[in-house]
This record gives structure tokens, C-alpha cells and sequence, in this order.
């Protein structure tokens, strides 16, 4: 297997090529969580392995809490199925607490503090009730608490962390907290091994082929728990050693008659690239390329599993456009391919693509 075999392989086990799965909620579950900060961004991550959907879709399902969005991993905001919350919380939520020490010190927040946001925010959002950052803020001011800025991003993330607050439907433009025990339905306790295993199986079926380090650097966990987790479910896949790494897949992500050679436009935080520490399977033809060139986007295009260009979008009332540039000109094959992804892109939003080199 060379660093091209590992790049097209990951195609297939990310559900880009040949996608299996049907609706938003199962791909998010499939992958365990997916990085969510960039929300637009993360949407048409999963329109991307979805063609059939539109933002529309993703959005709805986000609203109606099929779909949530909370701090989960590393620490930063993840797409997250409600039925594994929980687990995924236990098992995941100490070492992001524990990354998070630091900065609640310095915002001067203790343990009596965080209790008594929690019992505030309890309080104002019974009922099903969703509140924006803004709404919340203001019922800790009249309770003499200070949460602005970062101090309010520490409150707030302590209590996802907890497992009191989730994301809530959006009010326009602006996101809400809910809940969690009102959004989602209680869920039967399973032991941290078993998380473990069922983190360890998410990953590297969603994400192989991948080392040990990759799956440690995605999940925030002890590279110790990333092999332990390994240890119990090597049964499941098939290991090869590549360049003094062991990375470890399922078989399925092994098609060698499947042709690869299509488009992808990913976004800046898309699994493909945050999935991994080594990136260097996608980066052949990049590194190739002389002189050696720095892409201007953050968002990447795809070919045949290596990145051959970057992009980016202004989504305007009546068009977007988009902007791009490639390492090197294409070939009518890859022209094709490019106008094709655009198509898409337009389905996507519903709008037309003003397309900008």
C-alpha cells in the first residue's frame, strides 16, 4: 500500500466515494462526530457525501435535534447523533475538561461559580426552552455573575461538558441552547471500556486506513486509550505497516476496480484532513508540483484523493460566488470533473455559482 492506496482507500471508508448511507443523522453516526465549528461549512460536509441533500435538509434535522452540535472532542464543536452523546460525553468530556483548566483559572471560575450557572441555566430552560449565548449572559448578570466573551464560552462549554446543555433549534442566524435531557431521550449507561471499543470501531471504520496516532489525534484521547481500544477490536481489521507506521482498516476500503477519479470540493475542517495527524497521503501531487506553490484557500479540491487546488465562497441573496485555483492546469478529464462539483455545489445551496479564478 503506497500513501496514494492509503488516500483513496480513506475515499471510501469517509462515504465520498460511493456513499451507502441515505440521511444526515446516520452519516454523522457513522463517523462517531464530525468537526463542527465552521457550521455552514460542516453542512456541506455531509451534503458532500449525500448528494440528494440539500442545506435545507441538514438544517432541518439540526433544528428538530436529530443532528446536535456541542463541544465533544480535542476541545472544539462537533456534529454529534443524540443517541451517542452521552457515552461520548463520558468517555471523551474529562480530557477536555481537563485541557480547559487553565483558561478557567485564569477566567477566575471556580467550582461554585460553574454550579450556579448550571442551576440558572437548569432553571431558565426548563420547559423545552431554547436560549441564545445573549439571552443566557443576561440571566447571569442579574445574578451578579459576570459571562462575557471567553468567560462565557468557558461557562457554557463546562456545562456541555457536563452534559446539562446541548444545541437547540436556531433563532434565525443565531444558535441556542437547550437541555440535553429535554432533547434528547435517556439512553441505557455503558461502562468506559465499552465506549471505548465503540470509539475505537466509529474511527477506524469511518477513517481508515489510519495509526494509532491519527485516531489519538483526533479524539483528544491518551495515545495509551487509542491502543488499548485497537487491542480490543483488532479483530475487525486489517493491519499493514507503511513507512515504519502500522495503520489498521476495514477490508471494505479496499476496491481496487473503483474508480477514483472524481472532484471533491472539502471544506478548510472536513474529516478527509482533521481526521488525521499524518496528511500526508493527500499531499502527492501538492508536493510534486514545481516550484512549490501556497494554496490561497482554506478549503481544498480533490482529485483522485490528492489536493490539486483550494477554494472558497461568498454565498450572496441571489448567487455565490466562488473563487478557485489549481496547482497546475487540468486535463479534460479533470475539467469535466470540476464542472460537475460546481453542479453540485448549486444543488446544494439552491443558487447559482458565479465561479472567479
Amino acid at each position: 500500500m503506497t500513501q496514494h492506496d492509503i488516500a483513496t482507500s480513506r475515499l471510501l471508508s469517509q462515504q465520498i466515494n460511493e456513499p451507502s448511507l441515505k440521511s444526515a443523522p446516520e452519516m454523522v453516526a457513522y463517523f462517531g462526530a464530525i468537526q463542527g465549528q465552521e457550521y455552514a461549512q460542516t453542512k456541506w460536509s455531509l451534503g458532500l457525501r449525500m448528494p440528494h441533500l440539500k442545506d435545507s435538509d441538514i438544517e432541518k434535522e439540526l433544528n428538530e435535534g436529530k443532528i446536535l452540535r456541542t463541544h465533544l472532542l480535542r476541545p472544539t464543536w462537533h456534529f454529534v447523533a443524540p443517541k451517542d452523546i452521552r457515552w461520548m460525553l463520558k468517555l471523551t468530556g474529562p480530557r477536555v475538561d481537563a485541557i480547559n483548566s487553565y483558561m478557567y483559572r485564569k477566567m477566575e471560575l471556580d467550582s461554585a461559580t460553574f454550579n450556579l450557572c448550571n442551576d440558572i441555566m437548569a432553571r431558565v430552560l426548563e420547559g423545552g426552552k431554547h436560549l441564545t449565548r445573549e439571552a443566557l449572559s443576561q440571566e447571569f448578570l442579574k445574578n451578579n455573575i459576570e459571562a462575557e466573551s471567553v468567560r462565557l464560552v468557558c461557562i457554557l462549554m463546562k456545562a456541555e461538558l457536563e452534559g446539562l446543555i446541548c444545541s437547540g433549534a436556531r433563532q434565525g442566524n443565531q444558535f441556542t441552547y437547550a437541555l440535553l435531557e429535554e432533547r434528547v431521550p435517556p439512553a441505557k449507561e455503558i461502562s468506559r471500556d465499552e465506549a471505548l471499543v465503540e470509539l475505537t470501531q466509529r474511527y477506524f471504520l469511518s477513517r481508515g486506513p489510519a495509526s494509532a496516532k491519527d485516531f489519538a489525534t483526533w479524539s483528544g484521547l491518551t495515545l495509551t486509550d487509542c491502543k488499548k481500544g485497537i487491542e480490543m477490536t483488532r479483530a475487525n481489521w486489517t493491519e499493514e505497516k507503511i513507512e515504519s507506521e502500522t495503520y489498521y482498516f476495514s477490508p471494505k476500503a479496499l476496491k481496487k476496480e473503483t474508480n477514483f477519479e472524481q472532484m471533491h470540493l472539502t471544506p478548510i475542517y472536513d474529516e478527509m484532513i482533521m481526521g488525521y495527524k499524518n496528511r500526508e497521503a493527500l499531499q502527492q501531487i501538492r508536493h510534486a508540483v514545481q516550484p512549490a506553490q501556497r494554496l490561497r484557500f482554506d478549503n481544498t479540491i480533490l482529485f483522485d484523493g490528492q489536493i490539486i487546488g483550494s477554494w472558497r465562497r461568498k454565498i450572496k441573496p441571489k448567487l455565490i460566488e466562488f473563487e478557485y485555483e489549481f496547482l497546475q492546469p487540468l486535463n479534460k478529464k479533470q475539467e469535466l470533473e470540476f464542472e460537475k462539483a460546481i453542479l453540485r455545489f448549486e444543488t446544494f445551496y439552491g443558487l447559482p455559482v458565479k465561479t472567479i479564478l
